[in-house]
């Protein structure tokens, strides 16, 4: 079943599809992933891994709801899908009765908007690198739904070998890439 959030009326059918399906199914609904770690991976990955949790996110969707969706296309083109994502993470907290504290038209236009500055000259580009910030909201909306849903599934909060690995690589590039921005040559 494919479910498109077009209308509010398909949106009150794909929260309640999720619900249903929810119930069904021992996995968290939503990407689980720590607040730390989100924010840390992002910064390290110059926005990256923001794709990834799109992609991850979009898979946990079309695997909950059986819908038709391509997760890795979804996630490409995060900047027309963004909305309906974090409005699915609202949706589902709606339906729960858990409702979601910040408007995920405001979250998804302030990534929108913050993830494009990079487009603006040195020094000014870093303040995109707080994109995630607007992710953080829905990403904490999640894990509570996620909490409920499946209390004892995994927070994912730690670290992986692979994850250190990104950081350090990472970190060292986004630490030297900082210094020399405003360094004076």
């Amino acid at each position: 079943m494919s479910i498109d959030l077009d209308t509010p009326q398909q949106a009150g059918i794909a929260a309640q599809a999720a619900t249903h399906a929810v119930a069904r199914n021992d996995e968290p609904p939503f990407f689980a992933v720590s607040l730390f770690k989100l924010a840390l991976m992002s910064v390290c990955t110059a926005g990256f891994y923001e794709l990834y949790w799109y992609y991850r996110n979009w898979q946990r969707i079309k695997q909950r709801e059986g819908s038709r969706i391509m997760p890795f296309w979804r996630a490409f083109f995060s900047f027309f899908f963004c909305y309906q994502c974090i409005a699915r993470i609202r949706d589902l907290g709606n339906a729960r009765g858990m409702p979601m504290r910040a408007p995920a038209g405001l979250l998804a236009a302030g990534w929108i908007v913050t993830t494009m500055l990079w487009k603006l000259p040195d020094p000014y580009w870093w303040a995109s690198s707080l994109a995630v910030i607007f992710l953080l909201p829905a990403q904490a909306h999640a894990n509570r739904l996620n909490a409920a849903a499946c209390p004892g599934h995994e927070r994912n909060a730690r670290l992986s070998a692979w994850n250190w690995l990104v950081v350090a690589l990472g970190g060292s590039f986004t630490l030297l890439a900082l210094i020399g921005t405003f360094v004076p040559e």
